[in-house]
């Protein structure tokens, strides 16, 4: 995938993240802390029903992409089972309409029900269409799938905020659900001619029994990494109280501004890693990327253990320990992109299991270590059993995959991961205590990042000064 394509990719998270600095800090002034922790319960259950209904079928359209030539069959073959399986499943629990919004919020509504299975059954269909863009390399109709919703989100709030709106759970829910449908209608229209194509296609049984077997083991695995991702949020709810919940979510809505790293990378590197598989190259070239990769995650936690006191000048008193929340909060993101550069080799072994089993051990680790600091640290707890529960997730996902596939060098990856762990950890209890001296780890383990990768560093500035004189012509870009 060349820089260009890169970049356009890159808009869409980049663009969503400086709009999400903007939203953010309105909710958190507009609405209360208890009606923003009951909405991470709708994320959470948005998250869960994406990834156990699609049945590791996404994964296996990823995966058979560049080896089909029939590519609507595929996406009709990889869409239709969950999709069937979900509106049933949704139909059952509309039965009881009250159901969801007791179980998600503890206000029985018949209306906030209905709201939660829009945003689910448009949630589900922009997933799997968002992977035509992505495999096609269409960046820039991607990138824009994401920012038109975050600013009708923008501009739902700010007429609430014009109009003096009730503050109200209901309101809340209106926005988000909106920009979820949108997603899905601008899903819908930039893939128009592959999914309208996919509608008089058959389902082939038996290729679908295959790739069934491909993701039957990524149906647990997705259930163990929701509850990876999730249990902090439903702990903090059952072991504390909605209002440290939304302090927690809030920390955890600024820690996804290094979700453009994990969007980004992502989204280009699947298809581009395995089309290298194809073509039996890539592992130097893997090697590299990976050092890159690490490179810009301890960048970015040594930048948020120096700056995270910049979020009390957006937000209300009563969110001030987000400062030091939010430093843990980038484990699940950063942590997580850098595994995915380790983790190659399960994939293309299709040694799926091994993934879902690094899943259910990270998973029962973080169980154990919110049920343990929630009661204690509160929602602070939960930041740091979800930050080191994701390092482990990372380890055993890279010693998996050299155990199918090939070695790689790890030194300064278990190295300098620990240390940033280890500092979140620190900087999110004890914080307050120790005050100004985590600035001068945090300016350390930088530092010394800089020394350790100052090949790289020159090798981008000299890529940078390559590409900027390409585009004014004073040279011809390389092919």
């Amino acid at each position: 995938m060349t820089p260009k394509k890169i970049a356009l990719f890159a808009i869409g998270p980049l663009g969503g993240a400086l709009l999400g600095f903007i939203t953010l800090p309105l909710i958190t002034w507009f609405f209360s802390q208890e009606d923003i922790g009951r909405i991470s319960m709708m994320q959470v259950t948005l998250s869960f029903s994406t990834l156990f209904f699609s049945l590791g079928l996404d994964q296996a359209y990823v995966r058979e992409f560049h080896e089909t030539d029939n590519k609507p069959a595929l996406l009709k073959m990889t869409l239709l089972p969950g999709l069937a399986i979900l509106l049933l499943t949704l139909s059952v629990l509309l039965l009881d309409s009250e159901f969801l919004s007791n179980l998600l919020f503890d206000i029985p509504a018949w209306y906030l029900s209905l709201l939660v299975v829009v945003a689910l059954i448009a949630s589900f269909i922009a997933r799997f269409l968002s992977l035509i863009l992505r495999m096609n390399e269409q960046g820039l109709a991607f990138s824009m799938s994401q920012i038109l919703p975050k600013i009708l989100l923008l501009v739902i709030i700010g007429v609430y905020i014009v109009i003096g709106s009730e503050k109200s759970l209901s309101n809340l829910l209106i926005a988000n659900t909106a920009a979820i449908v949108l997603v899905c209608f601008v899903f819908c229209w930039n893939t128009r001619q592959e999914w309208l194509a996919s509608i008089g296609e058959k389902i082939v049984v038996t290729r679908l029994k295959e790739m069934l077997k491909f993701g039957f083991p990524l149906i647990f695995g997705g259930l163990a990494f929701w509850g990876l991702t999730a249990t902090d949020k439903v702990l903090l709810r059952s072991l504390s109280s909605y209002e440290e919940l939304g302090l927690y979510s809030v920390s955890v809505s600024f820690a996804a501004a290094a979700t453009i790293l994990q969007s980004v990378f992502s989204t280009v590197w699947a298809p581009t890693v395995y089309k290298w598989a194809g073509r039996g190259e890539g592992l130097e070239k893997i090697h590299k990327v990976t050092r890159y990769v690490l490179l810009c995650v301890v960048i970015l936690f040594c930048l948020a253990g120096l700056f995270s006191w910049v979020v009390t000048y957006l937000l209300p008193k009563n969110y001030t320990d987000v400062q030091w929340l939010v430093i843990s909060c980038l484990g699940y993101p950063l942590l997580y992109t850098l595994s995915e550069t380790t983790v190659v080799g399960i994939g293309i072994s299709r040694r799926t299991s091994l993934g879902m089993l690094a899943a259910i051990i990270a998973f029962v680790l973080n169980a154990a270590g919110n049920w343990w600091l929630i009661p204690i640290y509160g929602a602070a707890g939960a930041a740091v059993s979800t930050s080191v529960s994701f390092w482990v997730f990372f380890i055993l996902r890279t010693e998996f995959s050299i155990s199918v596939w090939q070695p790689i060098p790890r030194v300064a990856l278990y190295s300098y991961t620990i240390l940033i762990v280890v500092g979140a950890i620190i900087s999110t209890l004890f914080g307050k205590v120790l005050g100004w001296s985590l600035y001068g780890y945090w300016l350390a383990v930088l530092l010394s990042c800089i020394f350790m990768f100052k090949n790289e560093l020159f090798e981008i500035k000299s890529k940078v000064k390559m590409w900027s004189r390409a585009r004014d012509g004073s040279i011809k870009p390389l092919s």
